[in-house]
């Protein structure tokens, strides 16, 4: 075949596929999103909590435990009544810590050096809710939005619930308080890395379970 009769022949074969080579090159790419593992969750279902001698009661999941809180920053919470509701198959926990209004109080004081000292005081009510309110706004370096709401329940239990957007350590908190006597404060945590996008569905399986434990819970 003569040489200009093999330059067409080629030009012609290879021709469609360099332009679908230039449009490969320049079209959009889309990523594929990124899966997570299906959970299967439990039925919700609820036994009671109320040991003798602790100052509160309420109902929590068949499929969790309470444990008592043994430690506070490598040292012992300041009273017996600070307790975990830990979800094995979540990796995650509910901490409850509890203090008494006008009692006395145990802090953590940070110095320069980042080295923690022990400190008392007496738990006066608006600072304890000052504290709350502080402890969930730590979350803003990580968080996209903080969501406060102010609940008074049929048990005439009174508080208010957080709730952090985003990739923050603790997406839901609360407090719990009569105001003259008690006062407790609940956060959920999970052993993991935090990421809003794996974690979402747990989240919102466990705020049920958390919608229930504070409107059965009164105070002794």
């Amino acid at each position: 075949m003569p040489k200009p009769l093999i330059k067409v022949f080629v030009f012609w074969i290879l021709s469609p596929l360099f332009f679908i080579v230039l449009y490969a090159c320049n079209s959009v790419y889309t990523s594929r999103p990124k899966g997570y593992f299906e959970i299967e969750f439990p039925k919700h279902q609820y036994k009671l909590f109320d040991k003798p001698g602790f100052p509160y009661r309420f109902e929590y999941p068949v499929y969790a435990r309470v444990v008592q809180d043994s430690t506070y920053f490598d040292a012992a919470p300041e009273n017996p009544f600070w307790v975990n509701i830990e979800f094995p198959q979540f990796d995650g926990k509910i901490f409850l810590s509890y203090k008494a209004v006008g009692g006395k109080a145990f802090y953590k004081v940070k110095d320069v050096n980042g080295v923690y000292h022990d400190s008392t005081g007496i738990n006066e009510f608006d600072r304890m809710v000052d504290d709350a309110f502080n402890l969930t706004n730590k979350n803003q370096v990580m968080s996209t939005s903080i969501k406060d709401s102010l609940f008074h329940t049929r048990n005439g239990v009174t508080g208010v619930f957080f709730r952090v957007g985003g990739n923050a350590a603790t997406s839901k908190q609360f407090f719990l308080s009569d105001t003259s006597k008690n006062f407790l404060r609940g956060a959920l945590y999970f052993d993991a890395t935090p990421n809003y996008d794996s974690l979402k569905p747990v989240q919102d399986f466990l705020q049920v379970d958390m919608d229930h434990l504070i409107n059965t819970f009164r105070w002794k």
